[in-house]
C-alpha cells in the first residue's frame, strides 16, 4: 500500500479514535480508507446523475 500523509483537526482524530476504541475499525488507517471509499462512491454517483441530467436536457432540445 502507498502511504498518504494528512493533517486532521484534533476533533476528527478524537472521533476516529472513538470508532477504533468502540470496535468499529481495527485502526485509524481503516477509518480513513473507508471514508475515502465512501467519498469516491458518492462522487461517482453524483457525476453519473449530472451526466444523465445533461443527456436528458440535450435530448429535450
Amino acid at each position: 500500500m502507498e502511504m498518504v500523509p494528512s493533517k486532521m483537526t484534533p476533533k476528527l482524530v478524537q472521533e476516529m479514535d472513538s470508532l477504533v476504541e468502540e470496535g468499529w475499525y481495527a485502526n485509524r488507517s481503516e477509518v480513513v480508507r473507508d471514508a475515502v471509499r465512501d467519498l469516491v462512491k458518492k462522487m461517482k454517483s453524483e457525476r453519473l446523475i449530472t451526466a444523465i441530467k445533461e443527456d436528458v436536457e440535450w435530448g429535450l432540445k
